[in-house]
This record gives C-alpha cells, structure tokens and sequence, in this order.
C-alpha cells in the first residue's frame, strides 16, 4: 500500500505523507500543504481532520467499538470501577493496588472544597444553571491551589488530577444544594467515589442517603461509559485552550461549557423529554416514530444516530440493559424505559432508520438510569462532565507531554468584502 499520496495542482506534483495508526486507520499529512502549495483544506466541523495523534481512546465507528488504552469498553461492566478507569485513561495503564489504593486515598483527603469557596455559592441565585456553577467553580480552584497552575512534573500532575477528579463532585453536589435551599453536605471519608457524592448529593440531617450495590454499580457505569471519547467537542475544546499553555483548571473549564451545549452534552435530556411527550401525550410509539419519518413535522426521534458511529454505539447496549436491570432491582418499574424499548425495536426494524444507520446512541438510555437514581434533570450535564473530566485531564497531559504540539490556529477561507476605503460620516448615504 502506498505511503504517500499524490495531489495535483495548477500542473504541479505534489507527494504528501501517509500516516497510518496501530488499527489501521489511514490519514494523510497536510502539515506542510499551506508551505509547499499555497493552499489550505477546507472541512467546517472537522469531520475528516485528525487535529492530533492520540495513544488514549480508540474508535470505529462502522464496527461500533470503543476502546480506552486498548480495552474495549464491555471488559469494564462487570465489575464497573470508574476511580480505575480515570487512573488508566489518565496515566496509560491499569493501576497496580498500590496505586489504585493511594489514588483512592487521595480523592477521599482532597474531597473539601477550602471554606472559602462555599462562600462564591451564594453569589449565584438559586435558579443558576448547574454548568455555569461548574464552570465557574473550576476556574475559581486554580485560585485557591496557585501551586498546580504549573505542571513542571508528574508528581505534581498526579495531584492536580486528584484534587480535580475529587472535588468536582463536591462543586456539583453544592451547587444542586444552593438550588434547593438545602444545607451542604461535608464528604464522607469512609465512602467511596460514587456513594460519596450521592451522600453530598441527597443526605439530609441525620438521615444519611446510603448507596444500593445496584445504585452504586450503575452510576459508575454510567460514568465510565462517558469519560473519554477520542475528539468529541469538549475535549477538542480542552486541547485547544491547553494548546496556548492555559492551566489545567481553565482548559477543564473551557471544556465544561462546551459540553454545556445541547447537541453535545445535553441530548440525554432532550431524550427523556422525548419519552416524557409520548407517555404524558398518551402517544403511542408507532404514532411518533411515523411523525418523526414526517419531513413537514416538526417531531425527532432523539438518541438515535451519532456523528462517529454508523452501528450500534456500544455505551448504548450496554446501558438498556443496566437501565433493565436498576429499574428491576429497585422495584421502581418506569414506563419511560418500556416506551424507549419500543421505539428502539420499531427504529431497528424500519428501514427508514436502517438504511440511514440511526442507531440509539449513548444518550438514549442514560436518562432513565440518572433519573432512576434520583438525579434531577438539570443536574444530567453535570453527571457527563464528572465522567469526562478524566478524559479531559489525559487529552490535556499528552498533549502537554508532545515536545512537536503547536498552539490551535485553525485557518479560514475569507467571504466578506474585498479591499475598500474608509468613507466619513458625512459622505455615508
């Protein structure tokens, strides 16, 4: 197979690199196109450049895989551990015990917010969107911790990535209570990752909110499913304001609000208010799959497609069926879970969404398992950037790590007015 490719342009020859990753895909080399040709490529939303070479998470979407460092997502159902994944993504490997245990130690002594940061909740008013908090809140511990603004090694490193991956919980936790008016709930030293932050989330005062095995095993799924996935938007996001050296507090906060957006992370709520119409509307699934088919009705079928996969997306198999088995264990049966079943079964078998490779996506079943769990719709984008803050932190290191890396600058081809003169007020008709 060749190693190169060539292009032609105004008669001329030019023979251009082809790089080819440890899966084989294949990309050609354009770093020298601008210097050599005099020409730039043109692609609005990026859907064919590879903007980096990454050793973190790999993606097929024609065959519907998905792999963290090698692993393919399935090996992490059975016994979900998102601490463990957050240390593989970030640091390249499974964790020994011994740095599974002192990483654990570390998000359980860096779990407080330092008492002065309480104080910026009550800035905000209760009606504050959770993401803005985030966001905010993100930025505001670069203030409170000056000393891991630097990253001069991996010690240091580690221990931003703790504190961030810890106390991300805390900021999320308190900004739902400041929304309720409720008091804030301190973390728990003797719980672990997930039912920590659920304590912080619903405790009341002498009535602890404990965490169901089921509960605890689904939501770390969850989080897991949602940590990192290649050159999304927000990670894209992160390593372009990481590329101007940003810290890694603001460059995490950046990637907050982009996943803020409705077409990235907040589509699991457009789904479950997708099921909420159909169930509260007394309409039957068929009725609004064939309007969703309707071109002159204002009716979509969400959850369904994705930008990358043109198959089954992984992450959503595997969570109809821990949503199948929460709502059972917990003897909460929903009929928002029996709708989406149906639709899911009438999508697969209509060629309409066959033949145009609409699967369900990611988002199509998280919904009902947040909402199972007690988590309040406004708070579903905050339950995605908790699972991608991982992928954020290892996109945001390797590209630190790459001595060749570059700050973003994409280019553009100019559409406004060719070259004119400034003409005074009083001569403008």
């Amino acid at each position: 197979m060749s190693d190169h490719a060539t292009l032609i342009l105004d008669g001329v020859q030019h023979e251009l690199p082809v790089l080819e990753g440890v899966e084989g895909e294949r990309a050609i080399d354009i770093r020298e196109l601008r210097e050599r040709t005099g020409h730039i490529t043109l692609d609005p939303g990026y859907g064919n450049t590879g903007s980096c070479l990454s050793a973190i998470t790999f993606i097929d979407g024609e065959k519907g895989i998905l792999r963290y460092r090698g692993i393919p997502i399935e090996q992490f159902a059975d016994a979900p551990n998102f601490v463990e994944v957050a240390w593989l993504l970030i640091f390249g490997r499974l964790p020994t015990a011994e740095q599974y245990t002192s990483f654990a130690e570390d998000l359980t002594r860096y779990a407080n917010l330092d008492e002065g940061m309480k104080h910026h909740f009550e800035g905000f008013p209760r009606s504050a969107p959770p993401m803005a908090i985030l966001s905010a809140m993100i930025n505001a511990l670069s203030c409170f911790h000056p000393e891991l603004i630097e990253l001069d090694d991996d010690e240091q490193f580690r221990m931003a990535a703790a504190r961030l991956i810890s106390k991300i919980r805390t900021i999320a936790a308190y900004a739902y209570r400041h929304s309720v008016g409720r008091p804030y709930n301190y973390p728990d030293p003797h719980l672990r990752y997930v039912p920590n932050f659920l304590h912080m989330m619903f405790s009341q005062p002498f009535d602890q909110r404990v965490c169901d095995e089921s509960v605890r095993d689904a939501l770390n799924l969850v989080l897991i499913l949602h940590a990192d996935h290649e050159q999304n938007c927000s990670t894209s996001t992160v390593r372009m304001v990481g590329s101007s050296q940003a810290n890694l507090f603001a460059s995490c906060a950046a990637g907050v609000c982009a996943l803020w957006g409705p077409l990235h992370g907040g589509a699991n709520v457009a789904v479950l208010e997708m099921l909420e119409q159909i169930h509260q509307g007394n309409i039957t699934p068929e009725e609004y799959v064939r309007l969703a088919k309707d071109r002159d009705s204002k009716i979509r079928l969400m959850g369904f497609g994705h930008r990358v996969y043109k198959n089954f997306d992984p992450r959503a198999q595997l969570l109809g069926g821990v949503a199948e088995r929460l709502l059972s264990g917990l003897g909460r049966p929903d009929p928002l879970l029996d709708i989406a079943r149906r639709l899911e079964e009438i999508a697969l078998s209509d060629p309409y969404f066959v033949d145009r490779k609409l699967y369900p996506n990611v988002d199509f079943y998280s919904g009902i398992i947040l909402r199972a769990i007690g988590i309040p719709t406004n708070m579903f984008t905050v339950m995605f950037a908790i699972g991608r803050l991982p992928g954020w932190i290892a996109h945001w290191w390797e590209q630190r790590q790459d001595a060749a890396a570059r700050i973003a600058r994409p280019r553009q081809i100019y559409t406004g007015s060719p070259q004119s003169d400034y003409v005074s007020m009083a001569q403008r008709i």
